[in-house]
């Protein structure tokens, strides 16, 4: 097999900005592995928290590992141990289950025993003033957004965010409301705002207490006013077991777990300890969309809609259908660039 890189730079239509900065744009790495027949690809959104800050720097790591394994689980397990980066881990291990597809002549979905569906994917709503909010929402909206993921946790306080979470309110025509906030909230804080979001439709909280506070979820579940999910907090499947009592449920990303195969353990880890399940992204295209979508059928929340704020996507392989994003209906996990 061949593994070739390619760098590309993914703006953003709008400027995401969450509780630790905004982000309006990156360099993304992509990864193709061919055995001259077909091409697997894969796609890496480098982050700090993920491992590697760069796109050159992911590419580094996967050429000093080396050519993978004939098994993908093998070629898993040795990059973790190599100290390869998470986002660099998920470009090489989503190519190869792309890959593995195609060989088959099937979906990816249908190659793990899957079907092609999906719930409803939320669709991001960034920290912005009750103006911005407003004329943004029904963007959103009209694009076909049934779910929304509000950003909190504002620098500026609750009372920020609460009245950015007001002006959502006054333009969502009914869209089913969901909350992250980022570890943006002290526990006080935390407990009033679910309360008070709670009294307003909200679904549920994602990661409400910062990474490193998490021996305050205990306390923060017992009165809990909405369901809890972690996502900085839990980013591999060994994680999953020390939080099954005090949160109702995890996201996963695959930049933040190493791909396909770490995602696929974490799910039935978390299923396990009868926790709910989500599926999340970076700043990725519709490859790394297209790839977990694949695994769309084993998630009871999906926010898979990163490649939605692109301009423009240099990728396809993700549509966004009424609400919900799929894969293509073709062999692999469907994303590819554009002029592959």
């Amino acid at each position: 097999m061949k593994t070739e890189f390619r760098t590309l730079y993914l703006k953003k239509r709008f400027p995401l900005r969450i509780s630790r900065g905004e982000i309006a744009g990156g360099e993304n790495l992509f990864v193709s592995v061919t055995d001259g027949t077909h091409a697997g690809w894969g796609e890496m959104a480098p982050g700090p928290t993920e491992g590697a800050d760069t796109a050159a720097e992911g590419q580094r790591m996967l050429e000093a590992f080396g050519a993978p394994d004939v098994s993908i689980h093998k070629t898993w397990a040795a990059m973790h141990a190599a100290g390869v980066a998470p986002c660099a881990m998920a470009a090489l291990d989503m190519a190869l289950w792309d890959l593995r597809a195609k060989q088959a002549g099937m979906p990816l979905y249908r190659l793990l025993g899957l079907a092609r569906e999906a719930v409803v994917s939320s669709v991001t709503v960034g920290i912005n003033p009750p103006e911005v909010v407003r004329e943004r929402v029904p963007l959103l909206l009209d694009r076909g957004a049934r779910a929304l993921k509000i950003k909190l946790g504002s620098p500026e306080g609750i009372e920020a965010d609460k009245a950015m979470f007001a002006a959502v309110v006054e333009t969502a025509r009914g869209a089913t409301l969901r909350v992250d906030a980022n570890g943006g909230w002290s526990l006080a804080d935390a407990r009033h705002m679910m309360g008070w979001l709670a009294e307003r439709g909200v679904e549920y909280v994602e990661q409400p207490l910062v990474r490193g506070a998490e021996d305050q979820l205990p306390e923060l579940f017992r009165d809990r006013a909405l369901p809890i999910f972690l996502d900085e907090s839990c980013r591999m499947s060994q994680d999953v077991p020390g939080f099954a009592d005090c949160v109702d449920g995890v996201n996963l990303k695959l930049m933040k777990c190493g791909g396909i195969t770490e995602a696929l353990r974490i799910v039935a880890t978390a299923r396990a300890f009868g926790l709910k399940t989500m599926i999340g992204c970076m700043g990725e295209s519709s490859v790394a969309i297209a790839a977990g979508a694949s695994l769309g059928a084993l998630f009871d929340y999906i926010d898979l809609d990163s490649h939605l704020n692109l301009d423009p996507d240099p990728a396809t392989g993700a549509p966004f259908e009424g609400g919900v994003t799929l894969p293509e209906d073709r062999p692999g996990h469907g994303g590819r660039p554009r002029d592959a």
